[in-house]
């Protein structure tokens, strides 16, 4: 977890030499302290990656003076690129249906200081998580999904999303499919769990299609959400060995293990700003 308070400077950008000497240059030059830097260069599409973390306290100007600095070579250099002050903790919704695993998880991750964020509700399809939310004082929102009626239970959720100002959703087992619209509106911003090692097994009740195939690796696999289903840029992915003797319900109880693993690992990713997307594939420092 990041105490002091730091400066994070992610970017991606048409790859040539000398790109980290002008970068890492602009806080050089003003007794900048970089305290963790990581780059890649990727081949393929001939783009260069890098997440820079800089002591607030060792430049001499705040957060908008340094954006201006870093501004003229941004352009320059034709940079995706964000800035991020650590001081500015990002609001999160978390989204659930009847599974509980994920969101015990992720509530008791954030209640122990594990995770860098605020939560600012949950909003859920079902009541049956109310409880848990209240426990943990945390804002509790029903919103149904009527099987006939998607949309006005979606567009309560968007309501309620821009209410509490949300930097991130989270689908923590999450059993709806949002919207084109939510997914285009809030890209690279929503956060799902797929109980599976994606691409395999996508869609509904994965654990009975490995079953079937008598695998001998279950996984789950942590993503960004896009209007394709289960086909967002993938953030972070484990598995777990198992074997003929093993039926669903055991896949499905040592599945839960690793999908509230890769979620909160995947989050906390994302919380960071580890997490560069570009195209359908993300670099992940």
């Amino acid at each position: 977890m990041i105490m002091d308070r730091t400066y994070c400077l992610a970017f991606d950008c048409p790859d040539k030499v000398g790109i980290v000497a002008r970068v890492s240059g602009i806080f050089a030059d003003h007794g900048g302290w970089i305290a963790e830097a990581s780059h890649h260069s990727d081949e393929e599409s001939r783009r260069f990656f890098s997440r820079i973390l800089i002591r607030a306290d060792s430049v001499p100007f705040d957060y908008e003076a340094l954006k201006r600095k870093i501004l003229p070579l941004a352009e320059e250099l034709q940079m995706n690129w964000r800035l991020v002050d650590s001081h500015r903790r990002k609001r999160v919704v978390l989204m659930c249906s009847r599974g509980s695993h994920c969101m015990t998880d992720l509530l008791d991750r954030w209640k122990s200081g594990d995770l860098h964020c605020d939560i600012a509700c949950v909003i859920s399809n079902h009541e049956d998580m109310r409880g848990l939310a209240d426990w943990f004082d945390i804002p509790f929102h029903y919103v149904p999904i009527e099987k006939h009626n998607k949309a006005e239970g979606f567009d309560r959720t968007e309501a309620l999303i821009d209410e509490y100002q949300a930097d991130c959703i989270v689908l923590a087992r999450y059993m709806q499919i949002l919207p084109q619209n939510l997914c285009e509106r809030y890209r690279h911003k929503v956060i799902n769990i797929h109980h599976s090692f994606l691409p395999s097994f996508i869609g509904a009740k994965p654990y009975h299609q490995a079953s079937r195939r008598g695998v001998k690796l279950i996984g789950a696999t942590c993503h960004y959400v896009t209007e394709d289903l289960d086909e967002g840029p993938i953030i972070d992915q484990d598995v777990v060995r198992v074997s003929h003797q093993q039926n669903v319900d055991d896949l499905v109880r040592l599945g839960k293990d690793v999908e509230k693993t890769v979620l909160a690992r995947g989050l906390r990713s994302h919380l960071e700003d580890r997490v560069l997307v570009y195209g359908n594939k993300t670099v992940v420092f």
